[in-house]
């Protein structure tokens, strides 16, 4: 049995956040998650977790959260996107989530690494492959120009930042509770219970890569991720 660690999970009161710290708490680590809001940060508190009021471009706030709570893992669960996908804010959300990949990540990884924190999972995307044979395996070229720049940026700074363990999880179109759609569409679906689930399954195993997180419907290859930290995309929690 895996003995209890501290955990920062950046983006705790997101929609995988959410999911994720109740995972965490019942697995019987001790977790410090972060949010923007301080209402937010009351349900943190109440659910066991200690809460942290932080903006991840503050940096050097961010440095003294992360050196305080001393964390073993530091979890990547940040995003910037709207609650609904209108297409009148989708190209402004884009900009913004592309700009949290790359100055976020940048920041969570610059306070990791000074708070001696060996270990990093982060959240990206499985539906940006270039076209080619499927299923895709994490090896697949990615697809080009701008719209990946995001992606790439973390995924690199995660897997190659030197003394952090890094785990990419790409993860596939999000449905289920605090989603944008209650059922799965489009290729490579994922209920948000088994990305949470993906997550809490890396925090201590898995070696430095990246691992397609998503449901078997033959767009992506998830057979690494079942062999190596044991995913289930059929986990629900209770």
């Amino acid at each position: 049995m895996t003995p209890p660690l501290r955990v920062f999970v950046a983006g705790a009161t997101g929609v995988i956040g959410r999911a994720l710290v109740p995972l965490l708490l019942r697995a019987g680590h001790a977790v410090t998650g972060t949010t923007r809001s301080p209402e937010r940060a009351e349900a943190l508190s109440r659910s066991g977790a200690h809460p942290v009021v932080v903006d991840v471009y503050d940096a050097a706030a961010l440095c003294r959260a992360v050196e305080r709570a001393r964390p073993d893992v530091l979890v990547h669960q940040l995003t910037d996107l709207p609650d609904s996908p209108t297409p009148e804010a989708r190209a402004a959300a884009l900009e913004r989530n592309a700009r949290m990949r790359i100055e976020g990540t940048n920041n969570l990884l610059v306070a990791a690494v000074a708070a001696g924190v060996g270990r990093v999972i982060a959240q990206s995307i499985a539906f940006v492959y270039a076209p080619g044979p499927t299923p895709y395996r994490e090896e697949a070229p990615l697809l080009p120009g701008t719209s990946t720049e995001g992606v790439r940026a973390l995924e690199t700074g995660v897997t190659y930042t030197d003394g952090i363990a890094g785990v990419v999880l790409r993860y596939g179109r999000l449905y289920g509770p605090g989603t944008w759609t209650p059922v799965p569409e489009g290729a490579s679906p994922l209920h948000v219970d088994a990305a949470a689930h993906a997550a809490l399954l890396a925090v201590d195993r898995g070696p430095t890569g990246i691992y397609n997180i998503a449901e078997d419907d033959g767009t992506v290859s998830i057979e690494k991720a079942r062999r190596v930290l044991g995913f289930d995309p059929a986990f629900r929690r209770s």
